[in-house]
């Protein structure tokens, strides 16, 4: 972060103090860190104490202290005093989350003012393939030096800030994920940190109870084009439509890139002649008029446009094509619960459960299709939360695509799966229905043989992940 003081953080997060006058000493006290976590205070933090759905983070104020943190901003004062904060420690707001943003912001801007011309921030959003576009760029783009990228899916109000506030002085690259359920999210993130480098790719079916339709899931992900600094670079998939339309938006130069062979020619940034090779995407990378034929490290025709979109940005950032290719070729699953493959007990194990929408559990089943081949393959699938009327009609359609994709056995776990389980058995798949995940797992440890291909897949708050840490625990047993 920026060169911070007890002093310097007050003044940049408007905090108000409990004490009539600051101690000199306190006051310039160095902060070395912000964190949420009171355990992972090792000494010179500063302790946001956030209230959670299960915990209120100023109950630990007075540990995060002991531990060595230089001070604690909150919300909820009273709270904190009667935790046995010392007053002198406390700094005030009216809205840790919203303070938090403050100090980032503030961050950014001094370390973008004071003579580090390197630094660039790189912004991507997207339904889907956020994160692993974000965990590709963050190793091709180390290429520039030292890179800070969030840990897997810091991408809101909270992990944004976090994440800025690793930058230094010696960052060259910031890479962010910025995600959205609601019309204005993007713009207060952009507002906090607007990016250098802007990529937006892909607008899906995701968080439709909450958006009310998908325009305006387009509308939440085009705030990031029009976020973007001047003097910036926009990056947008021409594959899709909604996306491919916010060059409208634009102020700033925009690069397209597409895996659309008819079009390849039309575009700075394009694959062709592309295969599929036991599951993973083969193809020429083209930019401009270089090129070179790759195949990706992961597991998934799908991430052919992850793929484009981090080599794009990191054209924008001059990085050479040659080291674009070898990256890609190398780079497997960075973040959990996100493609990982992997042998469990003589299966393949295809963990893709972080989160789903009816475009990302498309592609889920069409990876296990592809790597399954002739093999027994098997769905473990989630609910798809947050899809709100259109719930019913998307968990249908997903079952008839499993039983199209010759998928062999469906194990549909707790409620929302009905209609997939309905329509998919419908199609001559053999399902079975679980009401929990501990009754799932029970039934694929003993349904799953040597040889099978397995993916697990499921809205985060479904709980497949469990399944996939169980399992990953039981390998290593």
């Amino acid at each position: 972060m920026f060169d911070a003081t007890f002093a310097k953080v007050v003044h940049a997060c408007a905090g108000k103090l409990l004490v009539d006058e600051l101690d000199p000493q306190i006051a310039q006290t160095a902060i070395s860190a912000v964190v949420t976590d009171n355990r992972a205070v090792s000494g010179g933090e500063l302790f946001v104490a956030i209230k959670g759905e299960r915990s209120n983070g100023n109950d630990y104020g007075a540990d995060a202290l002991a531990r060595g943190a230089v001070a604690i901003l909150t919300d909820d004062p009273h709270q904190a005093l009667a935790a046995a904060v010392a007053p002198e420690r406390l700094i005030c707001v009216d809205d840790v989350v919203c303070a938090l943003g403050m100090l980032a912001r503030e961050s950014l801007r001094e370390l973008r003012n004071t003579g580090n011309n390197a630094l660039k921030v790189v912004g991507i959003t997207g339904s889907v393939g956020k994160t692993t576009t974000k965990d590709l760029l963050a190793q091709i783009l180390a290429y520039r030096g030292a890179i800070v990228a969030p840990p897997n899916s810091f991408n809101n109000e909270i992990g944004v800030p976090l994440t800025v506030l690793r930058a230094d002085a010696q960052t060259a690259t910031l890479v962010l994920e910025m995600g959205a359920d609601h019309v204005g999210n993007i713009e207060y993130l952009t507002s906090i940190a607007p990016p250098d480098v802007s990529v937006v790719l892909a607008v899906a079916r995701a968080h439709l109870g909450e958006f009310g339709g998908i325009e305006n899931v387009a509308r939440a992900k085009s705030e990031l084009v029009q976020g973007t600094q001047e003097n910036g670079h926009v990056v947008l998939n021409a594959d899709d439509v909604r996306v491919a339309a916010m060059q409208g938006l634009s102020a700033v130069p925009v690069t397209l890139f597409t895996a659309h062979e008819s079009a390849a020619e039309l575009h700075h940034v394009s694959a062709s002649d592309i295969v599929n090779s036991s599951g993973h995407a083969q193809f020429t990378l083209h930019i401009g008029s270089e090129e070179r034929r790759v195949r990706l490290a992961l597991a998934g025709m799908h991430h052919i446009y992850n793929a484009l979109a981090a080599s794009a940005v990191a054209d924008v950032l001059d990085i050479p094509i040659n080291h674009i290719a070898e990256v890609l070729e190398r780079s497997r699953a960075a973040s959990p619960h996100r493609m990982d493959v992997r042998t469990v007990a003589g299966a393949t194990v295809i963990d893709d459960s972080y989160n789903a929408n009816p475009d990302s559990m498309r592609a889920g089943l069409r990876a296990l299709a592809d790597l399954g081949e002739e093999k027994r393959k098997i769905a473990v699938l989630g609910t798809m939360l947050e899809l709100g009327g259109e719930s019913d009609v998307e968990h249908q359609q997903i079952g008839i695509y499993l039983a199209d994709l010759g998928i062999d056995v469906a194990i549909c776990v707790g409620e929302g799966t009905e209609q997939l389980a309905q329509s998919a058995r419908s199609g001559g798949v053999n399902v079975h229905q679980f009401s929990t995940v501990e009754s799932a797992q029970e039934f694929l440890r003993s349904e799953m043989g040597y040889g099978d291909v397995v993916l697990l897949k499921g809205s985060n708050g479904s709980g497949i992940w469990k399944i996939a840490d169980e399992l990953v625990k039981e390998e290593g047993e």
